[in-house]
C-alpha cells in the first residue's frame, strides 16, 4: 500500500482541483491518503515568496486558468466572493475534527467540506454565518461518529496547525497542493500524472533523473 500525504490549504483553487481529481488519478491502486491542512501563507513567507493572487496580472491569469481547468476536468468550481482571504478559521475548523491518533489530519469528508465551502456557490468564505453553519455541520459529523470535538479556537487546535506547518516545511513543501510519497514531493494539479507514473513504477523514476536537478549549479542569483 502506498502512503501519500496531501498537503493543502482550502484557499488554493489548485488544491481544490487536485483533491477532486485525486481518486481518478489513483484508481486501481492500494493507497492511504493523509490529508493535512497547512497555512499556505506561512510556506510563502518561509520561502520569501508572494502568492499568485498577490501579483498583478498573475492574479487574473490564475482565476482564468482554474475556471478553465475546472470545466476541462468536469469539476464544479466557482470563484468565491473575494479572494484571497484569511483561511485560518477554515484550517482550524478542519483540525478541530482531527483525532488523537492523527492530530494533524482531516478525513476526506471534512476536507471536502472545507473546499466546497470556498469553491462552490460563489459566496463569501469568511462570512460569520457561513462559518457558523460549517462548524455546526462538522460538529454534528463528529458526534455521529462518536468522536470528540475540540473548539477551533483552542490552543490545542492552533498548535496542530503550527505543527503541520513545521512538518510541511521540514518535508520540503513550498506550495499547495503538495503530495509526498516515499520521500518524493509532487506539486500541483498537473503533477498528478507524474505521481501516478511513480506509483506505477515508471522506469524514469529508477534512473538518476529525479536527483539530478538538485545538483544543478546556479549561474547567477538575483538580489531582491
Amino acid at each position: 500500500m502506498h502512503d501519500i500525504t496531501f498537503w493543502y490549504d482550502p484557499i488554493s483553487p489548485y488544491a481544490c482541483l487536485a483533491f477532486e481529481r485525486l481518486p481518478l488519478a489513483l484508481q486501481g491502486l492500494s493507497v492511504q491518503v493523509r490529508y493535512r491542512p497547512v497555512l499556505f501563507a506561512a510556506l510563502l513567507k518561509a520561502n520569501g515568496q508572494l502568492g499568485p493572487a498577490e501579483i498583478p496580472g498573475k492574479r487574473d491569469w490564475t482565476y482564468r486558468q482554474v475556471l478553465w481547468l475546472a470545466q476541462q476536468h468536469g469539476v464544479a468550481l466557482d470563484l468565491p466572493a473575494a479572494h484571497p482571504f484569511n483561511p485560518l478559521p477554515l484550517l482550524r475548523l478542519g483540525l478541530a475534527t482531527a483525532t488523537d491518533e492523527a492530530p494533524g489530519e482531516t478525513s476526506r469528508y471534512v476536507t471536502e467540506q472545507l473546499f466546497r465551502h470556498v469553491w462552490q456557490g460563489g459566496r463569501d468564505a469568511t462570512a460569520p454565518q457561513r462559518l457558523a453553519a460549517l462548524e455546526a455541520g462538522l460538529q454534528e459529523h463528529m458526534t455521529q461518529r462518536g468522536r470528540p470535538w475540540l473548539a477551533p479556537d483552542t490552543d490545542a487546535v492552533k498548535q496542530r496547525l503550527r505543527e503541520n506547518t513545521d512538518a510541511a516545511l521540514a518535508a520540503g513543501v513550498f506550495g499547495v497542493p503538495a503530495l509526498v510519497v516515499g520521500g518524493r514531493l509532487f506539486w500541483g494539479l498537473d503533477a498528478l500524472p507524474m505521481l501516478r507514473d511513480c506509483l506505477d513504477g515508471g522506469a524514469w523514476f529508477g534512473t538518476d533523473a529525479w536527483d539530478a536537478p538538485g545538483r544543478l549549479p546556479a549561474a547567477v542569483q538575483r538580489r531582491p
